[in-house]
């Protein structure tokens, strides 16, 4: 019964009950390379973390290769169809500005204050929308024709015209993203403005309120900006501490692959995703060699394992 209790703990901290015969200048390197990768996760969570507006949108909005467009979907409102959409914007906005006022206590002239901030946010939106009505429409019609050769299977078997649908992609995202940044400026000083109206009493009583953008998706950039930080930070702690070291080697192993899959096929110099595969290969040796079983936290729970296995196979 023990042994099977303890089979997903002997998965944890590597499946077999004696890691091979290693030289020690072997094991040295383990532990340092484990350590290693464990410290760049660490920094880089916590950089992240620190900075506050950090944002994966980017490293998704310029994926390539055969797995863009999905890495592309990842984005939030990657389209720009909810921002440019005026009734799902005005519902956000009246929300935030009915429950901010709720969270913090808004007097009525304090409520006042934050239906005219809502009413300049969105007369703001309007002449933006206004301004650039040639590039939304242009746009629009444009995702039109994207949508076609996304579904023509001819299409889909001529490289040439593979190329044809991401030429179409950049001239419209290049279009569109000047519009988009000038609304995207709009949602953020409009959150900034219905905070401001809170007094310093009442911002000191309450935890901040953000403005936080509806889910469009499972798992888009909305989830993932604010997910990431702490999963670097974690992996890191793990692998330092050599805590359940296989999981989160193959954790941040997968991480890594998808980096390089999502800028495949990779580019030469500092910024090629080859340097990420190398990581990702090294985080799968060190769960196939169970490194956190060396100088690790998992030394004393493979003990444990190793305790209740072999009894078993004693026994037998």
């Amino acid at each position: 019964m023990a042994k099977i209790l303890l089979f997903p703990l002997r998965l944890a901290v590597g499946y077999g009950l004696s890691p091979r015969v290693l030289g020690q200048i072997a094991i040295i390197m383990l532990v340092i390379l484990r350590i290693t990768i464990g410290y760049h996760f660490l920094s880089e969570g916590t950089e992240k973390y620190r900075a506050g507006n950090w944002t994966a949108t980017p490293f998704f909005a310029n994926a390539k290769g055969p797995l863009a467009g999905e890495f592309r979907k990842m984005v939030w409102d990657h389209d720009g169809k909810f921002r440019l959409d005026e009734k799902r914007v005005k519902i956000v906005w009246a929300t935030y500005r009915d429950r901010i006022g709720s969270h913090y206590g808004f007097d009525q002239k304090q409520k006042e204050q934050a239906q005219r901030n809502y009413a300049d946010a969105v007369d703001q939106w309007e002449y933006i929308v206004e301004l650039n009505a040639n590039e939304i429409e242009e746009f629009e019609l444009g995702l039109g024709r994207i949508d076609q050769l996304d579904h023509d299977p001819v299409r889909d078997g001529v490289s040439s015209l593979g190329g044809q649908r991401e030429s179409v992609r950049r001239e419209l995202s290049q279009k569109i993203n000047p519009t988009l940044k000038q609304i995207d400026a709009i949602w953020a000083n409009y959150e900034t403005a219905q905070k401001s109206v809170a007094t310093s009493e009442q911002a000191n009583s309450q935890p901040t309120y953000d403005l936080v953008k509806p889910r469009l998706a499972l798992m888009d950039t909305s989830v993932i900006d604010k997910l990431l930080p702490y999963f670097d930070m974690t992996i890191g702690w793990m692998l330092i501490l050599g805590m359940f070291t296989p999981i989160a080697a193959l954790a941040c192993g997968g991480f890594l692959l998808s980096v390089f899959l999502s800028q495949y096929p990779p580019s030469t110099g500092p910024g090629s995703s080859n340097y990420q595969l190398i990581e990702a290969l090294a985080c799968f040796v060190l769960a196939a060699t169970g490194a956190g079983r060396f100088a690790g936290i998992d030394f004393f729970l493979h003990l444990l394992v190793r305790k209740t296995h072999g009894n078993s196979a004693s026994s037998r």
